[in-house]
């Protein structure tokens, strides 16, 4: 149905009604020179407004997947960032300011903090994406990832359609680049201690990796040479794009493998192999096309395998094991073999332990392996959770869930943690947390079970690293330096008890009906594009509830967008977490190509009388 300026986008199955796109307000833009932007100053453009929260390696992908969009049809197409936080720390002006030149965003960002224009477009997942016409109606509505290409076909379509018409304006549109800045840093993610007391860093927004001496601020050598890129090579002409995490393989691996540092180069979706000698990098894991298959147990040639944004790696168990934040998962890598495969998740985006196969997990974005080598910390950044592997099982030490985060010191089992990237196991047993969304270093002990926090006012840490001589550096990455902690703030009277906020990410919870409720997810091909059944079903639905005792019916796999689900009149509420992907080809066309659309949702209900007993989610629809 339709709506006016200041209504809601209702998405309708098909979408036949034209719908006038509410306008954008907003705490204030980025990326426009000062000035505040309206719909009317983007008319005659095709606008392209992308629904986005800086914590979400969903949102990441897409980014990356626009750039080549911003830069074909620049002179037609507009994008718009509307930033609507999941986290607290992410309603931060500064933060929200830092991460659009940490990631890279080039064009304007409308800040969001409240999510109006979240509601006012009827987004229920990160990211979603509208499109309006130059005339200031909305197209088309898509959630999740792997739209770039029935992006193109829209754009090109709307360009022929606008330009009959007369409606349709080329030229530049409104982003204006901020100033560049000049530090020897800027946004590291992760940091090694190499033999000799230098330090390996990966540089992630100069696209580099950078070795610094002992003190952690003199420049020894630069590794990449700071463009975005994929090129293997000597270190003067190497390039990378947001490097992160770095692995210092075992002696007796580097010398068979011919490199000593696994890289996980993220937004390659690569693994990279550096040698220290020489600073030659050469890629070892991944195609470089991002991983959207289904989950096996099979080893791969690790040249041959998809990979999705490895954040972190880490020797542990006789191979590398990956951090693979873009599916939920870990992986691992035998760089001896030269193989690489799952290890642990499903890549159901949520919290639950158990044996490494079927344990779930939330962009897992950092590693690290207890001296001993018995036991593999995770930093599980969207649970905001410390989870951990030993003997084949998962287990978490700190955090609740998606939605539940805050700073609470204290038993494990009450603290709370936001968004932490690192974690860096101690001698004696414990681990350090770079709890990144505080702002804070935290230390989880398990002998006590007692989670204390070390150092606070730090600018979003992301790692941490303890020199042979027993110091800790913090990689504070949007101060973009390294910074070591104070020698006593490890010890029982150098940590403190911080009893501070406790949030959970509330969203306005839809309202369901007890009993019979069938789930849709509408999914419209992009023009030029059918559904593909070459290698099988062409969708695929998983659904899962949290709590369980949600859902009495309708969890599991099917291969069909629609579900018969029985919610539970005794359960209030909850979140139902479904996974859908769609697979396509171009059609009529010679040797055609294929895409996978695919989207995870975190859907809160509420189980209320006399509700609705159908629930739609728009995977893709079209306004047709």
């Amino acid at each position: 149905m339709p709506a006016g300026p200041g209504g809601p986008v209702r998405q309708t199955e098909g979408m036949s009604a034209r719908v006038r796109a509410p306008e954008l307000r907003g705490r204030g833009w980025l990326n426009t020179g000062g000035r505040d932007l309206k719909l009317a100053d983007l008319r005659g453009k095709i606008v392209l407004l992308d629904f986005w929260t800086f914590c979400c390696i969903n949102c990441l992908h897409v980014l990356d997947e626009l750039r080549p969009l911003e830069e074909k049809y620049g002179d037609v197409l507009v994008v718009i960032g509307v930033h609507s936080p999941k986290f607290e720390h992410e309603k931060d002006a500064d933060a929200l300011a830092a991460a659009v030149e940490r990631y890279g965003v080039h064009h304007p960002v409308l800040d969001d903090p409240e999510l109006d224009m979240w509601q006012q477009y009827a987004a229920k997942a990160w990211p979603t994406l509208s499109v309006v016409d130059p005339e200031g109606y909305v197209v088309a509505t898509m959630a999740g990832e792997g739209h770039a290409e029935g992006l193109a076909r829209l754009i090109e379509a709307l360009t022929a359609d606008h330009e009959a018409k007369g409606t349709l304006h080329r030229g530049d549109g409104p982003y204006v680049p901020p100033a560049e800045p000049d530090t020897t840093l800027r946004f590291p993610g992760k940091a090694v201690a190499l033999d000799g007391g230098n330090l390996l860093v990966s540089d992630s927004a100069r696209h580099s990796l950078v070795e610094l001496a002992p003190d952690g601020e003199k420049l020894v050598r630069r590794i990449g040479t700071g463009a975005r890129g994929h090129a293997d090579g000597p270190a003067e002409s190497v390039t990378f794009s947001e490097p992160q995490g770095l692995c210092l393989l075992p002696e007796h691996v580097a010398e068979v493998a011919g490199y000593d540092v696994v890289v996980a180069d993220t937004v390659n979706h690569l693994l990279r192999g550096l040698r220290l000698d020489t600073g030659e990098v050469v890629t070892v894991a991944g195609t470089g096309r991002q991983w959207r298959s289904t989950v096996d147990d099979h080893a791969h040639d690790a040249r041959s395998v998809d990979l999705s944004s490895p954040w972190d790696v880490a020797w542990y168990d006789d191979k590398v094991v990956i951090a693979m934040a873009g599916i939920h998962q870990l992986w691992w890598f035998d760089p001896i073999r030269r193989t690489a495969g799952m290890y642990a998740g499903t890549t159901v985006e949520a919290l639950r332990d158990g044996p490494l196969p079927d344990v779930w997990m939330a962009q897992p974005s950092g590693l690290s392996v207890s001296t001993d080598g018995a036991r593999l910390w995770i930093a599980d950044s969207e649970t905001s959770a410390v989870r951990y592997v030993e003997n084949g099982v998962m287990g978490t030490s700190v955090g609740q869930g998606l939605f539940d985060f805050g700073h609470v010191d204290g038993p494990a089992d009450q603290a709370l943690l936001q968004h932490p990237l690192g974690v860096c196991a101690l001698p004696d047993g414990s681990v350090l947390i770079a709890d990144t969304y505080n702002g804070a270093v935290r230390r989880y002990d398990p002998e006590t079970n007692q989670v204390a926090t070390v150092a606070d006012g730090l600018a979003e840490p992301s790692d941490l690293v303890v020199t042979a001589e027993g110091a800790v550096l913090v990689v504070e990455s949007a101060a973009h330096r390294l910074t070591r902690l104070a020698p006593g703030a490890l010890s029982a009277a150098g940590a403190s008890t911080v009893d501070g906020p406790r949030h959970r990410a509330e969203r306005k919870p839809t309202d369901v009906a007890a009993g019979e409720v069938t789930l849709d997810v509408i999914f419209t091909p992009a023009p030029g594009q059918k559904l593909d059944e070459t290698y099988g079903p062409s969708t695929r639905l998983v659904v899962s509830a949290t709590p369980p005792e949600l859902l009495i019916e309708g969890a599991g796999t099917t291969t069909d967008l629609s579900r018969r689900l029985v919610l539970n009149g005794e359960v209030a509420g909850g979140v139902l977490q479904v996974t859908a992907q769609a697979a396509t080809c171009d059609a009529d066309v010679e040797h055609a190509a294929c895409h996978l659309t695919r989207q995870d949702w975190g859907v809160p209900v509420r189980v209320v009388a006399d509700a609705a007993t159908r629930l739609p989610l728009v995977l893709r629809g079209l306004d047709a």
